[in-house]
Protein backbone atom coordinates (compact mmCIF):
# COMPACT_ATOMS: atom_id res chain seq x y z
CA UNK A 1 0.00 0.00 0.00
CA UNK A 2 2.90 2.36 0.68
CA UNK A 3 4.03 1.80 -2.92
CA UNK A 4 0.50 2.57 -4.18
CA UNK A 5 0.38 5.72 -2.08
CA UNK A 6 3.79 6.82 -3.38
CA UNK A 7 2.71 6.19 -6.98
CA UNK A 8 -0.45 8.24 -6.35
CA UNK A 9 1.70 11.13 -5.12
CA UNK A 10 3.91 10.69 -8.20
CA UNK A 11 0.89 10.78 -10.56
CA UNK A 12 -0.59 13.90 -8.99
CA UNK A 13 2.83 15.56 -8.88
CA UNK A 14 3.30 14.94 -12.61
CA UNK A 15 -0.15 16.40 -13.38
CA UNK A 16 0.48 19.48 -11.24
CA UNK A 17 3.86 19.99 -12.87
CA UNK A 18 2.39 19.67 -16.38
CA UNK A 19 -0.78 21.73 -15.99
CA UNK A 20 -0.02 24.17 -13.16
CA UNK A 21 -3.55 23.87 -11.74
CA UNK A 22 -6.17 21.19 -11.35
CA UNK A 23 -3.91 18.18 -10.94
CA UNK A 24 -4.18 18.40 -7.15
CA UNK A 25 -7.93 17.97 -7.47
CA UNK A 26 -7.31 14.30 -8.26
CA UNK A 27 -5.58 13.41 -4.98
CA UNK A 28 -8.66 12.99 -2.77
CA UNK A 29 -10.65 11.10 -5.48
CA UNK A 30 -7.68 8.76 -6.09
CA UNK A 31 -7.39 8.04 -2.37
CA UNK A 32 -11.14 7.38 -2.04
CA UNK A 33 -12.01 5.61 -5.30
CA UNK A 34 -8.80 3.68 -6.03
CA UNK A 35 -7.14 3.14 -2.64
CA UNK A 36 -10.22 2.81 -0.41
CA UNK A 37 -9.26 5.56 2.05
CA UNK A 38 -12.18 6.90 4.11
CA UNK A 39 -13.44 10.21 2.65
CA UNK A 40 -12.77 12.28 5.77
CA UNK A 41 -9.24 10.86 6.09
CA UNK A 42 -8.58 11.43 2.38
CA UNK A 43 -9.63 15.09 2.67
CA UNK A 44 -7.70 15.74 5.90
CA UNK A 45 -4.51 14.10 4.58
CA UNK A 46 -4.81 15.85 1.21
CA UNK A 47 -5.12 19.22 2.97
CA UNK A 48 -1.76 18.75 4.67
CA UNK A 49 -0.27 17.43 1.43
CA UNK A 50 -1.44 20.65 -0.26
CA UNK A 51 -0.30 22.85 2.64
CA UNK A 52 3.24 21.47 2.54
CA UNK A 53 3.66 21.48 -1.25
CA UNK A 54 2.07 24.91 -1.68
CA UNK A 55 4.24 26.36 1.10
CA UNK A 56 7.30 25.66 -1.05
CA UNK A 57 5.69 27.32 -4.08
CA UNK A 58 4.40 30.18 -1.96
CA UNK A 59 7.86 30.90 -0.54
CA UNK A 60 9.30 31.07 -4.06
CA UNK A 61 6.57 33.44 -5.29
CA UNK A 62 7.00 35.63 -2.18
CA UNK A 63 10.73 35.92 -2.77
CA UNK A 64 10.04 37.03 -6.35
CA UNK A 65 7.54 39.65 -5.17
CA UNK A 66 4.72 38.29 -7.33
CA UNK A 67 1.70 37.95 -4.98
CA UNK A 68 -0.82 40.79 -4.66
CA UNK A 69 -0.90 41.02 -0.87
CA UNK A 70 -3.97 43.24 -0.73
CA UNK A 71 -5.96 40.62 -2.65
CA UNK A 72 -4.48 37.84 -0.47
CA UNK A 73 -5.69 39.67 2.67
CA UNK A 74 -9.17 40.18 1.22
CA UNK A 75 -9.47 36.50 0.31
CA UNK A 76 -8.19 35.43 3.74
CA UNK A 77 -10.73 37.68 5.51
CA UNK A 78 -13.42 35.48 4.00
CA UNK A 79 -11.73 32.10 3.71
CA UNK A 80 -10.17 31.62 7.16
CA UNK A 81 -13.33 32.34 9.26
CA UNK A 82 -15.39 30.25 6.79
CA UNK A 83 -12.92 27.37 7.11
CA UNK A 84 -13.04 27.46 10.93
CA UNK A 85 -16.86 27.58 10.90
CA UNK A 86 -17.03 24.64 8.47
CA UNK A 87 -14.65 22.59 10.65
CA UNK A 88 -16.79 23.28 13.73
CA UNK A 89 -19.93 22.17 11.88
CA UNK A 90 -18.23 18.98 10.62
CA UNK A 91 -17.06 18.21 14.16
CA UNK A 92 -20.68 18.38 15.37
CA UNK A 93 -21.90 15.81 12.82
CA UNK A 94 -21.74 12.64 14.91
CA UNK A 95 -23.02 10.13 12.35
CA UNK A 96 -20.03 8.98 10.30
CA UNK A 97 -22.18 7.78 7.40
CA UNK A 98 -23.81 11.21 7.00
CA UNK A 99 -20.43 12.97 7.20
CA UNK A 100 -18.84 10.66 4.62
CA UNK A 101 -21.83 11.06 2.30
CA UNK A 102 -21.69 14.84 2.63
CA UNK A 103 -17.98 14.89 1.80
CA UNK A 104 -18.37 12.59 -1.22
CA UNK A 105 -21.31 14.60 -2.62
CA UNK A 106 -19.44 17.89 -2.10
CA UNK A 107 -16.36 16.40 -3.77
CA UNK A 108 -18.40 15.42 -6.81
CA UNK A 109 -19.99 18.85 -7.20
CA UNK A 110 -16.73 20.76 -6.74
CA UNK A 111 -14.89 18.46 -9.15
CA UNK A 112 -17.49 19.36 -11.79
CA UNK A 113 -17.03 23.05 -10.96
CA UNK A 114 -13.24 22.63 -11.19
CA UNK A 115 -13.61 20.92 -14.58
CA UNK A 116 -15.73 23.85 -15.82
CA UNK A 117 -13.17 26.32 -14.44
CA UNK A 118 -10.35 24.45 -16.19
CA UNK A 119 -12.26 24.65 -19.49
CA UNK A 120 -12.96 28.37 -18.90
CA UNK A 121 -9.31 29.20 -18.17
CA UNK A 122 -8.58 32.57 -19.77
CA UNK A 123 -12.09 33.12 -21.20
CA UNK A 124 -13.55 34.62 -18.00
CA UNK A 125 -10.95 37.39 -18.01
CA UNK A 126 -11.91 38.40 -21.55
CA UNK A 127 -15.62 38.52 -20.71
CA UNK A 128 -15.07 40.87 -17.74
CA UNK A 129 -12.71 43.09 -19.74
CA UNK A 130 -15.45 43.66 -22.32
CA UNK A 131 -17.87 45.15 -19.78
CA UNK A 132 -19.10 48.65 -20.62
CA UNK A 133 -17.48 51.54 -18.71
CA UNK A 134 -20.34 52.36 -16.26
CA UNK A 135 -20.76 48.68 -15.39
CA UNK A 136 -17.00 48.24 -15.05
CA UNK A 137 -16.78 51.24 -12.67
CA UNK A 138 -19.56 49.86 -10.45
CA UNK A 139 -17.89 46.44 -10.57
CA UNK A 140 -14.56 47.87 -9.35
CA UNK A 141 -16.29 49.49 -6.35
CA UNK A 142 -17.64 46.11 -5.31
CA UNK A 143 -14.33 44.28 -5.74
CA UNK A 144 -13.32 44.24 -2.03
CA UNK A 145 -16.65 42.80 -0.86
CA UNK A 146 -16.83 40.33 -3.75
CA UNK A 147 -13.27 39.18 -3.00
CA UNK A 148 -14.12 38.51 0.67
CA UNK A 149 -17.23 36.59 -0.46
CA UNK A 150 -15.15 34.58 -2.95
CA UNK A 151 -12.71 33.78 -0.14
CA UNK A 152 -15.55 32.59 2.10
CA UNK A 153 -16.80 30.27 -0.65
CA UNK A 154 -13.29 28.88 -1.12
CA UNK A 155 -12.95 28.38 2.65
CA UNK A 156 -16.06 26.21 2.79
CA UNK A 157 -15.15 24.22 -0.33
CA UNK A 158 -11.54 23.57 0.65
CA UNK A 159 -12.41 22.51 4.21
CA UNK A 160 -15.15 20.15 2.99
CA UNK A 161 -13.27 18.61 0.09
CA UNK A 162 -9.60 19.79 0.12
CA UNK A 163 -10.04 21.12 -3.44
CA UNK A 164 -11.05 24.47 -4.92
CA UNK A 165 -8.08 26.69 -4.09
CA UNK A 166 -6.37 25.94 -7.42
CA UNK A 167 -8.35 26.20 -10.66
CA UNK A 168 -11.49 27.65 -9.05
CA UNK A 169 -9.52 30.21 -7.06
CA UNK A 170 -7.58 31.26 -10.15
CA UNK A 171 -10.73 31.72 -12.24
CA UNK A 172 -12.33 33.78 -9.46
CA UNK A 173 -9.27 36.03 -9.36
CA UNK A 174 -9.31 36.46 -13.14
CA UNK A 175 -12.99 37.42 -12.98
CA UNK A 176 -12.50 39.82 -10.07
CA UNK A 177 -9.26 41.48 -11.25
CA UNK A 178 -9.00 41.07 -15.05
CA UNK A 179 -6.53 43.96 -15.48
CA UNK A 180 -4.65 43.82 -12.20
CA UNK A 181 -3.87 40.08 -12.37
CA UNK A 182 -1.00 39.37 -14.72
CA UNK A 183 -0.26 35.66 -15.28
CA UNK A 184 2.60 35.56 -12.76
CA UNK A 185 0.74 37.65 -10.17
CA UNK A 186 -2.33 35.43 -10.54
CA UNK A 187 -0.40 32.23 -9.79
CA UNK A 188 1.53 33.83 -6.92
CA UNK A 189 -1.59 35.29 -5.29
CA UNK A 190 -3.53 32.04 -5.66
CA UNK A 191 -0.75 29.90 -4.16
CA UNK A 192 0.11 32.28 -1.30
CA UNK A 193 -3.55 32.51 -0.25
CA UNK A 194 -3.91 28.72 -0.44
CA UNK A 195 -1.15 28.18 2.16
CA UNK A 196 -2.88 29.63 5.27
CA UNK A 197 -6.24 28.33 4.08
CA UNK A 198 -5.05 24.72 3.74
CA UNK A 199 -3.17 24.96 7.06
CA UNK A 200 -6.25 26.24 8.94
CA UNK A 201 -8.50 23.65 7.28
CA UNK A 202 -5.86 20.97 7.89
CA UNK A 203 -5.66 21.82 11.59
CA UNK A 204 -9.42 21.38 11.84
CA UNK A 205 -9.20 17.91 10.29
CA UNK A 206 -6.16 17.05 12.41
CA UNK A 207 -8.13 17.86 15.59
CA UNK A 208 -10.97 15.64 14.29
CA UNK A 209 -8.49 12.78 13.72
CA UNK A 210 -8.82 12.81 9.93
CA UNK A 211 -5.09 12.95 9.04
CA UNK A 212 -3.08 9.77 8.28
CA UNK A 213 0.56 10.79 8.81
CA UNK A 214 2.21 7.66 7.27
CA UNK A 215 -0.04 8.08 4.22
CA UNK A 216 0.93 11.76 4.03
CA UNK A 217 4.62 10.84 4.08
CA UNK A 218 4.21 8.34 1.24
CA UNK A 219 2.34 10.89 -0.88
CA UNK A 220 5.01 13.54 -0.36
CA UNK A 221 7.82 11.13 -1.26
CA UNK A 222 6.12 10.42 -4.59
CA UNK A 223 5.01 13.96 -5.37
CA UNK A 224 8.40 15.68 -5.24
CA UNK A 225 9.95 13.79 -8.19
CA UNK A 226 6.52 13.88 -9.88
CA UNK A 227 6.42 17.67 -9.91
CA UNK A 228 9.96 17.77 -11.37
CA UNK A 229 9.02 15.26 -14.10
CA UNK A 230 5.77 17.08 -14.86
CA UNK A 231 7.52 20.44 -15.10
CA UNK A 232 10.01 19.00 -17.61
CA UNK A 233 7.20 17.41 -19.65
CA UNK A 234 5.31 20.71 -19.67
CA UNK A 235 8.01 22.20 -21.88
CA UNK A 236 7.28 19.53 -24.52
CA UNK A 237 3.48 19.35 -24.30
CA UNK A 238 0.90 22.08 -24.98
CA UNK A 239 -1.16 23.27 -22.00
CA UNK A 240 -4.00 23.98 -24.44
CA UNK A 241 -4.21 20.21 -25.00
CA UNK A 242 -3.49 19.09 -21.44
CA UNK A 243 -6.06 21.28 -19.67
CA UNK A 244 -9.13 20.06 -21.65
CA UNK A 245 -8.05 16.44 -21.12
CA UNK A 246 -7.60 17.05 -17.40
CA UNK A 247 -10.98 18.83 -17.27
CA UNK A 248 -12.68 15.78 -18.83
CA UNK A 249 -11.03 13.49 -16.26
CA UNK A 250 -12.15 15.78 -13.42
CA UNK A 251 -15.72 15.89 -14.79
CA UNK A 252 -15.89 12.10 -15.14
CA UNK A 253 -14.50 11.64 -11.62
CA UNK A 254 -16.99 14.18 -10.23
CA UNK A 255 -19.93 12.37 -11.84
CA UNK A 256 -18.69 9.05 -10.43
CA UNK A 257 -18.45 10.56 -6.94
CA UNK A 258 -22.01 11.95 -7.16
CA UNK A 259 -23.51 8.77 -8.58
CA UNK A 260 -21.74 6.59 -6.02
Amino acid sequence: MDLAHGLSGLLVGVLVGMTGVGGGSLMAPILILLLGVAPATAVGTDLWFAAITKSVGGAIHHSLGEPDWQVVRRLAMGSLPASIATSLILAQIDTGQIKQGLIISALGVILLMTAAATFAWGRVQGIVLRLEMPIAAAYRKRQPGLTVAAGALLGVMVTLTSIGAGALGAVMLMALYPVRMTARRLVGTDIVHAVPLTVVAGIGHLVMGNVDLPLLGSLLIGSVPGIVIGSLLATRLSASILRPVLALVLAATGLKMILS
